[in-house]
């Protein structure tokens, strides 16, 4: 008499298919941005239950592979390169994924004594960097961007002239401020009435919120930059 076959467990059932899954998207069989099939799809595919496939693509998203929008699907975010974290992200988003354009807010030297408080700086006074960054195509705004460099007088001429090439990573590397290290920060935050309507969306709606702190070499504050990430573009993965 034949013996039963035993019971596939439900973490291989989990396992088989997020990695057939990850070799499409490794593979190039979907592509950065593509949809992949619906759950109902998926579950016929590979003849498990809908609860197997959603942890299946849990693992995906673990990994950075694919984020899922409730009521709408899947979408792959791999792009088969390593976003060079020392250029920011939304920089890494305009040189690697789709264009974009930066389009300034404000460019000032202003008076903060509550961040120079928190930095542990002794002069209020910043080069304040506002920026929106859009995509070219549709023209959505992917983040919402303020700078604040703690002034020098190598700054002065950017009230006047401008950022070096438009680029504020060239205007620092211009003035001798090198970027050597830093800590980064995210959560989430609910738009304000103001910061919603630059980005072209409702009030209170959730984007992702990065404060990234960039050091010189000797430990002095180069910038300190405030983010708001919209989370269809944006994902935050750590590996430990």
């Amino acid at each position: 008499m034949a013996k039963p076959k035993p019971l596939q467990s439900a973490f291989a059932k989990t396992e088989r298919v997020a990695l057939s899954l990850e070799r499409d998207i490794l593979s190039g069989k979907f592509g950065y941005g593509a949809q992949l099939e619906s759950e109902n799809a998926l579950v016929r595919r590979f003849d498990v239950s809908r609860n197997t496939v959603r942890k299946g693509l849990e693992a995906l998203a673990d990994k950075g592979l694919i984020t899922t929008r409730v009521g709408i699907g899947s979408f792959v975010t791999f792009n088969g390169r390593t976003i060079d974290d020392a250029l920011g992200w939304t920089r890494a988003l305009s040189r690697q994924q789709e264009p974009v354009e930066t389009r300034m807010l404000q460019l000032a030297r202003v008076s903060d004594a509550t961040l120079a408080a928190e930095l542990k700086l002794a002069s209020a006074d910043f080069l304040a960097v506002d920026r929106v960054r859009e995509l070219c195509s549709s023209g959505r705004v992917v983040s919402i961007e303020r700078s604040r460099i703690p002034h020098r007088p190598e700054l002065d001429a950017v009230l006047s002239g401008g950022l070096v090439n438009g680029s504020l990573s060239a205007t620092l590397s211009a003035a001798g401020l090198w970027a050597h290290g830093g800590e980064e920060w995210a959560e989430v935050e609910f738009l304000s009435e103001a910061d919603a309507k630059l980005a072209g969306v409702a009030s209170g709606t959730s984007f992702l919120r990065s404060r990234r702190l960039v050091r010189g070499a000797g430990g002095e504050v180069v910038e300190y930059v405030v983010s708001l990430l919209d989370p269809r573009h944006f994902a935050l993965h750590l590996a430990f």
